[in-house]
């Protein structure tokens, strides 16, 4: 099966002109600026404010960034009944007033990542306005099929282009055994590189130009903080080994952050997520799984379960070997976990609006009586 990353961006050589040379991006351009947000501006809004990109999210500010540099932004500025999705997450570009530096509103965005809360009924942002995401795994026991095909949903649902990294290249025999594994993905870029070269990652940074940003996303101890460091010449995160007996790996990264590369991108890492719930992700399922969806396009019934049914185009298929059996189990477990998580939300949105509601009334009642005393 043939892969391949999209070739190097080609570098100015001995012979090129300086006319040639683009001029050099701005600073905000560098943090990802791109017209999508730019037309989101009135004319009053270019006056008055700037835009500052969320560059992490701590527990009592965010840091972020713009044309004045590097700032702290206390959460205590934010409105305190934002519900979660309208929340500044990693990525976000809010506007700040330019005097007193208070976020006036956040730019609509054009992508988001978030997953089921572990434990909760909500759902948890991961990050906003990511372009492109680096599915890490490794060539070793941490290579997981179904759990890959869990990222690509996700990522596809945000709309973002993906990519799949599998890394410790240098300690594995055999990497045919990882891309015959991957048939099912043929469209899907693959490097196997070795975190630790330059020159091995080099292809990487394709995805890492001028203005572009992109998200690491994997378990622990895959090797994303090392990937950031390669990425970045220099030592911007923590790095630690993995376990031995069951190649399982430690958290370094203890938030998630973006962090500027040399040739101009931004790079997102983040903790490794042993848990990643999916909810509201029909489009991006559907595209992780789309043979699956032609089969049963197939299928002479229309609400076919693709079981017992005859006619049933999967299961024929199935038989076949032309469909892998995890494959079609995965896909059900993941349809079945979205329905789940989906009604959850539903339902705790709907008692969020009646909670909200007596509050409201509440507070008129409360109103109304001070009235009737005055």
């Amino acid at each position: 099966m043939s892969r391949s990353l999209i070739s190097r961006r080609p570098r100015f050589g001995r012979g090129a002109s300086v006319s040639d040379a683009k001029p050099a991006p701005s600073a905000l351009q560098c943090l990802g600026w791109k017209p999508f947000f730019q037309q989101q501006l009135t004319l009053e809004e270019l006056s008055d404010s700037e835009p500052v990109r969320v560059m992490a999210v701590h527990r009592s500010q965010l840091d972020v960034s713009g044309e004045s540099g590097d700032e702290p932004l206390p959460l205590a500025l934010l409105p305190r009944e934002l519900e979660t999705e309208q929340r500044p997450t990693v990525g976000d570009w809010l506007l700040l007033a330019r005097e007193s530096r208070r976020p006036q509103r956040m730019l609509e965005r054009s992508s988001l990542f978030q997953r089921m809360a572990p434990g909760a009924s909500r759902s948890q942002l991961i990050a906003a306005n990511i372009d492109s995401v680096l599915m890490v795994s490794s060539c070793n026991d941490d290579f997981n099929l179904s759990r890959i095909e869990r990222y690509l949903a996700l990522v596809r649902e945000a709309g973002c282009r993906a990519c799949l990294v599998l890394t410790r290249m240098d300690q594995c025999d055999d990497t045919s055994v990882y891309t015959d594994a991957l048939r099912d993905h043929g469209d899907l870029p693959l490097a196997m590189v070795n975190a630790l070269d330059a020159d091995s990652v080099a292809p990487l940074r394709d995805w890492c130009a001028a203005g572009e940003t992109v998200a690491l996303l994997g378990s622990s101890g895959v090797g994303k903080s090392t990937l950031l460091n390669t990425l970045s010449d220099s030592e911007r995160a923590a790095t630690a080994g993995i376990r031995e007996d069951d190649s399982k790996g430690r958290h370094t990264t203890r938030h998630r952050a973006l962090y500027p590369l040399p040739d101009g991108g931004l790079l997102l890492d983040s903790p490794g997520m042993r848990e990643l719930g999916l909810a509201n992700v029909a489009q991006g399922l559907a595209a992780t799984f789309d043979d699956i969806g032609r089969l049963a396009e197939d299928c002479r019934f229309s609400d076919c379960r693709h079981e017992s049914e005859p006619g049933c185009t999967v299961r024929a298929a199935l038989e076949s070997g032309e469909l892998d059996e995890r494959r079609l189990r995965n896909w059900r477990k993941l349809k079945r976990e979205m329905a789940r998580n989906n009604r959850t939300l539903a339902e705790q949105r709907a008692g969020d609006r009646a909670l909200g509601q007596f509050y409201r009334a509440v507070q008129s009642h409360a109103r109304s009586r001070k009235q009737c005393g005055d």
